[in-house]
């Protein structure tokens, strides 16, 4: 029979049949009243669905949005070895791939949800028919009737139409589950449902809920730990409590009885699961290390600040643009900075007793949940937070996040209920400890990069975020003075310069009057001395001598370019009078140990998007050729210098060399017995309300202050030299081996020159020791043509030139035993008559 025929065929009976159901149609119609009363409702019925399903299909979202889908992801925080060091996320999510989840694991949640999964074409319509009879029993009891949803129902309420609870919506899930099943795999399908379904403990898809509850990840989960699980998508914040324990079991139990009747276990493996305890872990954070709190934060802002918080600000945005982010975070140095910073506030804290709470809490509503909010914690020694919940005399009892609490002793007067604090324990109970009220900040950075390496802001930053390494603005005093001194060496001046040391005031103007300087402590002047001396020993009359013949405009004109800050040109800046940050002023040393080239301070290498394009990087240099497949012939590409020159590198140098005689003779011999060759000036100002050290090496520099937040006297003992200068140095020596054996090497057209070191005068016998911290000679560091002129004083003259005459006569008398009577004799009269040697 050929095509057309079979054609004609089934036309033909298909006609016939249609015919015979029209004339029974109409023949009922007809005669049964019932009949035609049926058919109106059916037909009624139908129009009614088509037409629902035209409403509620026309405004749903098109299920290709699906192909293109991109989860809210957390950003990653990697340190300068490529270690996560923290994250920033408000959700624990982790996307994995399909081939990346357990088979095992897939099967447990088909069995709990869906184990009809790989037949269905979105709905399963056994399951719907069971939900429409619970939910038809449940109306007006206020419970909620079962879910009935398949996976691909779930993915489209959990993605697409969100969680109402409404027949409407559920409609509108299955509607979409079939559009999601026409554009996605059933693989591409599970992926999704499984990298998204919240499971609790703030923990989107089954891997964050993984390490959330047993912190593995899902390939090192066992059979009972991927049946809990599955249990979750019912009831994500009950089963993983505590007290809903036995329930749990329960659940996953029955998880396990169905994937043995599925298959896809066998008796004797779920017989040994149920066997075995939930085994969750507590409900923690993830446990990154504490001790870089302040460096991530700082990190955080600045992404806050090009990328923006949310989905809404970006694609890049910090907490759903899933970035991953390279910082210079070095957390050796940075455990180093923190453990010296915190030793020097409680050196400075020493008995001064309790300052006080860290934080209040009221006490008639639930202080466990107040405390666990205030988010208030603390990384030191055996310390924890805890709040004040009962006192009453000499007896009182303190209360920490997990509920407990334990009597509390050593209570200052002041203690009160609601009071937060710190504490460590002390037998059965725990005593009350104090943080310092004291603070200050410190820095650690590569002076040829930029990076910072380290960064602490404070006691522990989870007290409080206020970054004191960036954010607080504080007079430097006398750790200014290098930058004065550049300026003088740029005007001409030299290290061995002698400047005045006396009295210095100046006309201010009417309103202000005239103004007096005077050295630090009030000390008299020591007349002339050499512009090293004065740095060396931070004279402030020197300073100002030194400003005001450079000029204070060229001054402020230092210190813009190194980035210290911008000022008015009054002779008060030259002596640290102004704002700035540790930050600047440890980015501004850095350029004086860098030969004045300077790079921006870094904290962030490079950032990634969630697709690993770099998308921003602190290295903006190009390199063309760098990427060639092939070799083209020709030399290799170099990158050009990074940074900018913004001082001379001679007066760099001539500073960074002052600087040395510092820590060897000066303010700052504190740090002189660390063998090392290092540079560093210290800063106390006016009160005193900070005491300052900056300072370092050709490859590392570290700056600190110390400080209160709100600027009082710290007492009149304390300067930089003890109180700022041993932070620093113990810095130093907990991180011995990363700081240089070389000094800071001399750039070219740099010419040392032996000078006696108080009278700056040119040397010429006689060679600088080795050993000796102040010796008579040192070597100086001259820019061409500028080192002291060859010069002889009158005794000088006269030794000279009896020396020279006695090498005459001697050399006469040995000529007349040699020679005739007749040789002609020399004058012993031409030196003196000449006036001089030549």
């Amino acid at each position: 029979m050929s095509l057309t025929e079979q054609f004609q065929t089934i036309t033909g009976r298909t006609g016939a049949a249609f015919a015979a159901f029209w004339a029974g149609f109409t023949r009922r119609w007809r005669e049964s009243r019932l009949f035609k009363v049926l058919a109106v409702l059916v037909a009624a019925g139908l129009l009614l669905f088509v037409g629902g399903y035209a409403w509620l299909g026309t405004g749903l979202p098109s299920a290709d949005r699906l192909l293109t889908y991109q989860p809210a992801l957390p950003t990653m925080v990697r340190g300068a070895d490529g270690e996560i060091v923290n994250s920033y996320a408000r959700e624990r999510r982790v996307q994995l791939r399909y081939v990346d989840f357990p088979k095992q694991l897939q099967d447990a949640f088909l069995s709990a949800e869906d184990k009809t999964f790989w037949s269905h074409g979105g709905v399963d319509v056994g399951g719907l028919a069971g939900a429409v009879v619970d939910y038809v029993s449940k109306l007006g009891s206020g419970e909620r009737a079962k879910g009935g949803s398949t996976i691909t129902q779930q993915v489209a309420k959990n993605i697409l139409v969100g969680d109402e609870y409404s027949v409407t919506r559920k409609l509108k899930e299955m509607i979409l589950a079939q559009r999601i099943e026409g554009v996605l795999t059933k693989e591409q399908i599970l992926e999704l449902y499984l990298n998204e379904i919240p499971l609790g403990r703030q923990s989107f898809g089954v891997q964050a809920a993984a390490r959330a509850y047993f912190d593995k990840d899902v390939n090192e989960l066992d059979l009972h730990e991927t049946a809990f699980l599955a249990i979750l998508p019912k009831a994500p914040e009950r089963y993983g409590r505590a007290r809903y324990r036995d329930m749990a079991i329960e659940r996953r139990n029955y998880v396990l009885d169905q994937m043995v009747d599925n298959g896809w276990a066998s008796r004797a493996e779920a017989d040994a699961a149920k066997a075995m305890p939930l085994g969750l872990v507590e409900r923690r954070r993830e446990g990154y290390d504490p001790a870089g709190g302040y460096f991530i934060e700082e990190v955080r802002r600045r992404l806050l600040d090009a990328y923006g918080e949310k989905a809404e600000d970006g694609p890049n945005s910090v907490y759903a643009g899933g970035l991953w982010v390279r910082t210079s975070l070095d957390m050796e140095m940075q455990h180093a900075a923190r453990k010296a910073l915190r030793a020097g506030l409680m050196r400075y804290h020493g008995t001064r007793g309790w300052t006080g709470p860290i934080a209040k809490i009221d006490m008639d509503q639930n202080w466990q949940t107040q405390l666990i909010v205030s988010n208030l914690a603390v990384d030191y020694q055996d310390w924890r937070v805890g709040v004040v919940t009962e006192r009453s005399g000499s007896d009182a009892r303190i209360g920490f996040s997990d509920g407990e609490t334990f009597p509390l002793g050593n209570l200052p007067d002041a203690l009160k209920a609601g009071d937060v604090i710190v504490a460590s324990p002390d037998g059965s109970g725990w005593r009350v400890r104090t943080i310092p009220e004291v603070s200050g900040g410190l820095v650690v950075q590569n002076p040829q990069t930029g990076r910072v390496l380290a960064m602490q802001g404070g006691f522990d930053s989870r007290l409080g975020s206020f970054n004191r390494a960036t954010q607080a603005e504080r007079q430097p005093g006398s750790t200014i003075k290098p930058f004065v001194y550049a300026t003088g060496l740029d005007q001409g001046m030299t290290p061995a310069t002698l400047v005045t040391d006396g009295p210095f005031c100046v006309y201010q103007g009417a309103r202000l009057g005239e103004k007096c300087f005077r050295n630090f402590g009030g000390t008299r002047g020591a007349g002339e001395q050499t512009m090293r001396w004065g740095l060396e020993q931070s004279r402030n009359l020197m300073t100002v001598h030194i400003a005001n013949d450079s000029g204070m405009n060229n001054v402020i004109g230092t210190f813009e370019r190194v980035g210290i800050g911008s000022y008015d040109p009054y002779l008060a800046f030259a002596l640290g009078a102004g704002d700035t940050t540790v930050l600047q002023m440890v980015n501004a040393y850095s350029a004086l140990a860098n030969h004045g080239r300077q790079y921006q301070a870094s904290v962030i290498d490079y950032v990634q998007d969630k697709n690993g394009k770099v998308i921003w990087r602190a290295d903006k240099r190009r390199c063309a050729r760098c990427n060639q497949d092939e070799w083209d012939g020709k030399s290799m590409p170099r990158l050009a210098e990074g940074g900018k020159q913004v001082m001379d590198a001679g007066t760099a140098y001539q500073v960074v060399h002052m600087l040395e005689g510092v820590v060897q003779r000066g303010t700052a011999t504190r740090l002189r017995d660390l063998g090392l060759p290092l540079f560093g000036k210290t800063g106390t100002t006016s009160g005193p309300t900070n005491a300052w050290f900056m300072g370092g090496s050709a490859d590392l520099v570290a700056g600190v202050y110390l400080g209160f937040d709100t600027p009082r006297n710290l007492g009149g003992w304390v300067q930089g030299g003890n109180t700022a200068a041993p932070i620093v140095k113990q810095l130093i020596q907990d991180t011995k081996a990363r700081w240089p054996t070389t000094p800071v090497q001399a750039p070219d057209g740099i010419r040392m020159v032996r000078i006696d070191r108080r009278s700056g005068k040119r040397v010429f016998e006689g060679w600088p020791s080795l050993t000796e911290y102040t010796p008579a000679t040192i070597w100086e560091a001259f820019k061409p043509d500028t080192e002291p002129r060859r010069s002889l004083d009158r005794q000088t003259l006269e030794e000279k030139r009896m020396a020279a005459l006695a090498a005459i006569r001697a050399a006469r008398a040995e000529s007349r035993a040699a020679i005739s009577n007749d040789t002609v004799g020399i004058d012993d009269t031409f030196l003196e008559d000449q006036g001089g040697i030549y």
